[in-house]
């Protein structure tokens, strides 16, 4: 079955991370996505180990059901190309330095003169304002500027930077938001419109309550380990055999808790009766909830308060997270491709249940659709 962007083409000009998972999103609906790159290839193509039969898995991670051509815009033939791909694309993507393509008459102003209904969607690190633009972008930079690492890690250590580029992959999904918006917006005007993306407003809202702590709160957050500003508990208790993520959001989650516990009497107590007086004593509060705790392994007491329906998890490396997934049911592990080409990847998390995601090309090898992506703009 055709998926919900079947028949919309898109012409993605985009590197590395941001980008390229934008437009897998896109793929993965039904989009056609051509990959254009330069002659060495995606930067991500070289960034190993890890490899899968040579292949980067960082790579592989973010390219599925896209078609790949090699374009030398250094060449005028083809620059050619890549301005007839970009005449005829519902969609252009794109995350050179802003005015980077400005050159090769790839810029949006060029491309909507030909294409009025073009959506075309930029992401840069800091905007295309003129002192943003001339700074380079990279998530680990946005991450040290934006907040979040004064955020992360214990409070006595040092600044730590989250586990994957968080903000690249926050920045993708805003961009594929705002190009189905716009995508929609062009259904009743039939004219297409420049979407701005950047990392550092992609952080900043992203940060969400430590953001508004600041800006309506006048308070600068700050680091507190796995502890969380405004709740409690809310972060990893030790067992008998390993630590266990117990959050209970609100006050019957906590009554529910202590009550698993055997410490009934907790949810009386006028220093934890409310989740503002468990916040504020809360060191009073821990040592209480641990006795408990240590009587049990992790994986029993995690059966037991998921049991009376109080949130809890035991902290998996990324091996437990699929297999965990796979245990309830998820089904977290597709195959991209036919036979021995299927490539392994993380499944969309999107469900439709009129139009399914698909799942029909690998990540392609450089310029694999070249000559037919070449000879199919020739014919148009």
């Amino acid at each position: 079955m055709p998926g919900p962007l079947d028949g919309v083409l898109v012409a993605d000009f985009s590197r590395i991370l941001a980008g390229p998972y934008a437009t897998m999103l896109l793929a993965d609906l039904g989009a056609d996505v051509v990959k254009v790159e330069g002659p060495g290839g995606d930067d991500t193509r070289t960034w190993t180990p890890p490899v899968r039969d040579g292949v980067s898995t960082y790579y592989l991670g973010v390219n599925r059901n896209k078609r790949s051509v090699a374009l030398d815009l250094k060449d005028a033939d083809d620059v050619r190309v890549a301005r007839t791909l970009a005449a005829r694309a519902d969609v252009v993507i794109e995350n050179f330095r802003p005015g980077g393509l400005t050159r090769f008459g790839l810029d949006y102003d060029a491309v909507s003169s030909t294409n009025p209904a073009v959506v075309y969607a930029s992401i840069s690190g800091f905007g295309s304002g003129e002192e943003g633009a001339k700074l380079p972008g990279y998530d680990l930079i946005v991450q040290a500027i934006s907040g979040l690492m004064s955020l992360t890690g214990d409070p006595d250590g040092p600044p730590y930077r989250a586990g994957i580029s968080v903000f690249d992959v926050m920045a993708g999904l805003h961009a594929t938001i705002g190009i189905l918006a716009a995508l929609r917006a062009r259904e009743e005007s039939g004219q297409g419109q420049h979407v701005e993306v950047n990392l550092l407003s992609s952080a900043l809202s992203g940060l969400v309550n430590q953001s508004s702590a600041f800006v309506a709160g006048d308070t600068v957050p700050f680091r507190m380990g796995n502890s969380h500003p405004s709740l409690y508990p809310y972060e990893p208790m030790p067992c008998s055999d390993q630590d266990l993520i117990i959050t209970a959001g609100n006050n019957a989650q906590f009554r529910k808790l202590v009550e698993v516990l055997g410490v009934p009497e907790l949810a009386d107590d006028p220093r934890f009766a409310r989740n503002e007086d468990r916040t504020v004593n809360r060191d009073e509060l821990r040592p209480l909830l641990v006795e408990r705790l240590r009587t049990r392994t992790a994986m029993e007491w995690f059966e037991a308060i998921i049991g009376v329906g109080v949130p809890c998890g035991p902290i998996n490396t990324v091996d437990g997270g699929f297999a965990f997934a796979e245990s309830i049911g998820l089904d977290p592990v597709v195959r991209v491709g036919e036979g021995d080409a299927a490539v392994p990847s993380a499944r969309n998390p999107i469900t439709f249940s009129a139009t399914p995601v698909r799942y029909d090309r690998p990540p392609p090898a450089l310029d694999e659709h070249g000559a037919e992506i070449r000879a199919w703009l020739e014919d148009a």
